[in-house]
């Protein structure tokens, strides 16, 4: 195996072969459980003031991804959704665009067309999204295609049975290609958190992900539950700082499926201020997978600004 990038010498070792990976990934620390539960909901806790709130929901909308994945998906809902991505409250031009539109491959050039020149991006899913399973060809193709029509993020799903069998070179070779097939577009590596059941296998995968060049780690398809939640957040939130640490790279963090209010919105954001750094307060850097989350956003941001709270007749509701 191949590291696809300069790496230090330690990490550039954990990726000369199988047995070297499987090493490196097993002798990670292990996370504590109770810890990771208790400081994910002490730091939930904060209380954050009226004009940080109000930069909050600012921050937060500049991170959503808006995201719809549906079979019923059409290219009218997708322009759309892409004039709200511009104009997320066309009462309101001073709130922010949005970081990305994710859609289906097959989308990704409508999407493109109605978002060119916003410096907004179109993220697209890609290799057999939600399950993974298919062949490499079919899963490079995917990727391939989507790039071809205008995709400048792609976000991959990893095998996951084949991670939970142990095949730690079978799922780090995929993302090595996907990688590759991005050529210029940025790669976000799906882990699909609910399925590998413990925050150790969390953070092994998390690990796997950089270590084969994922510019995100990712935490779910939001077709599982669960899907994102704060605990396992933080744990892929110190495996980026640790990457730093190492490395002196930076890489990003999205937690996707389940963030649907404001409020949940926020304590994600004091994790990623007190786990990773404040500089991963960035859409750069950290993003938020959701389709609902940007009307509780709206909302709220009008409450602050009017004193009053503001019913859903006053925002778009997809």
């Amino acid at each position: 195996m191949a590291a696809p990038t300069t790496l230090p010498s330690a990490l550039a070792d954990a990726v000369r072969d199988e047995s070297s990976l499987r090493r490196f990934l097993h002798g990670l620390p292990g996370v504590d459980q109770v810890g990771v539960e208790q400081r994910a909901a002490g730091l939930g806790t904060r209380s954050i003031k009226k004009a940080s709130k109000l930069h909050a929901i600012d921050l937060a909308i500049s991170m959503v991804d808006l995201t719809t994945l549906e079979g019923a998906d059409t290219h009218g809902k997708v322009r759309g959704l892409a004039a709200k991505a511009k104009r997320p409250d066309p009462e309101r031009p001073d709130v922010p665009q949005v970081a990305a539109v994710c859609v289906y491959p097959d989308m990704v050039k409508t999407a493109a067309d109605e978002l060119k020149g916003t410096g907004i991006n179109v993220a697209s899913v890609a290799t057999a999204f939600p399950s993974g399973r298919s062949t490499m060809d079919i899963k490079l193709a995917d990727t391939r295609f989507a790039v071809e029509q205008g995709a400048a993020e792609v976000d991959m799903v990893i095998d996951r049975g084949a991670f939970l069998s142990g095949r730690y070179g079978q799922v780090f070779e995929e993302i090595v290609k996907i990688k590759e097939a991005c050529g210029n577009a940025h790669l976000k590596v799906i882990l699909e958190t609910g399925e590998l059941v413990t925050y150790d296998n969390v953070r092994r995968a998390s690990w796997l992900a950089l270590l084969a060049g994922g510019d995100f780690i990712k935490t779910s398809t939001g077709k599982v539950q669960p899907a994102a939640t704060l605990p396992v957040t933080h744990v892929m939130l110190q495996a980026v700082r640790d990457w730093k640490t190492q490395t002196g790279e930076l890489r990003g963090v999205k937690p996707a499926g389940g963030i649907r209010n404001t409020k949940d919105a926020i304590k994600y954001l004091v994790a990623v201020h007190e786990v990773a750094g404040p500089e991963w307060l960035d859409p750069h850097l950290f993003r938020f997978g959701a389709s609902t989350l940007l009307n509780d956003l709206l909302m709220q941001r009008r409450t602050q600004l009017d004193g009053h709270y503001s019913g859903p007749d006053y925002v778009t509701v997809d």
